[in-house]
């Protein structure tokens, strides 16, 4: 087993979309650390990725429509408990329950693109970490991978959202062909499928990754480093104003709209971690599913 190279930085795909989305976005959540206001449509997202991760807890049988729904109670006060600042979310009783029956409405919308009485996967969000022969480490989670007895491997993952248009589909993918070049890159074999599935809508995007769009997908990444690299050596953190501003809790100290960053903090290179792993666990997770 030969040894590693030393790691020279970390992405996740959540921070390589940042980057590709804005400069000033990533500076502010990765290198300021900037707290940002959780909205009801994030939320929702991680109570419905925490029951349907805990639905497959049950015996096969069980996991039905109405197991999922009375997870959904326990699974938000799970959460309040940890952020009880959540609950200022809504401003009345009526408001939650709204969002607790939009909610349910996802729940059910996953009941209506496949049966998990009949699918038994193989992990549940796995944790994936590899280090390239650049000393690039890519690291995030899988919602749920699936392996056929054929040995054939299916990545999954859950979106509250729609669909994107055919425009943004390649960016939908993105975050499935890092995962996917994650495991080739552990294993030595590429995954079969990438499926999305879109609880808001109720469509599936598939996929089969090929050898050559995995390399792509590498290279890409790598460019996305030497920019960041080059942002942190230079200090200039550019923003990219379009449509996505509109949600941006970044906006007051954005120059774009006006507004002016806070000085750089005095670090000699990036954070070993983001805001997005912040809790991810040091150690490398074993993963034998293949």
């Amino acid at each position: 087993m030969g040894t590693e190279p030393p790691v020279v930085g970390t992405l996740s795909p959540s921070r390589a979309s940042d980057f590709m989305t804005c400069a000033l976005l990533y500076r502010f959540r990765v290198i300021d650390r900037i707290p940002e206001r959780p909205s009801p449509a994030a939320v929702r997202g991680t109570i419905v990725h925490a029951v349907l991760e805990r639905l497959f807890d049950l015996p096969a049988g069980e996991r039905t429509l109405e197991a999922a729904e009375s997870m959904l109670a326990p699974q938000w006060e799970r959460l309040l408990d940890t952020e009880p600042e959540l609950k200022e979310l809504f401003g009345d009783e009526d408001e939650l329950a709204t969002w607790l029956a939009d909610t349910r409405g996802l729940l059910k919308r996953y009941f209506s693109l496949e049966d998990p009485r009949h699918l038994e996967p193989a992990r549940r969000e796995l944790y994936v970490e590899t280090v390239l022969d650049s000393g690039l480490q890519l690291r995030g989670y899988v919602d749920r991978l699936d392996v056929a007895p054929t040995g054939d491997v299916r990545i999954v993952d859950y979106k509250t959202g729609t669909a994107p248009s055919e425009i943004f589909e390649a960016r939908a993918l993105f975050q499935m062909k890092f995962y996917a070049l994650v495991l080739w890159r552990l294993h030595g074999t590429i995954p079969r499928l990438l499926q999305l599935m879109y609880l808001g809508n109720g469509e599936v995007l598939r996929y089969e990754p090929e050898e050559r769009e995995l390399l792509a997908t590498e290279r890409k990444l790598l460019a996305l480093w030497r920019a960041i690299e080059r942002a942190m050596a230079t200090g200039e953190w550019r923003p990219r104003p379009s449509r996505l501003c509109e949600w941006c809790d970044h906006q007051s100290r954005c120059p774009a709209f006006g507004g002016t960053p806070p000085p750089l903090p005095d670090i000699e290179r990036l954070p070993a971690s983001d805001s997005s792993d912040a809790e991810l666990p040091s150690p490398r997770a074993s993963i034998d599913v293949m």
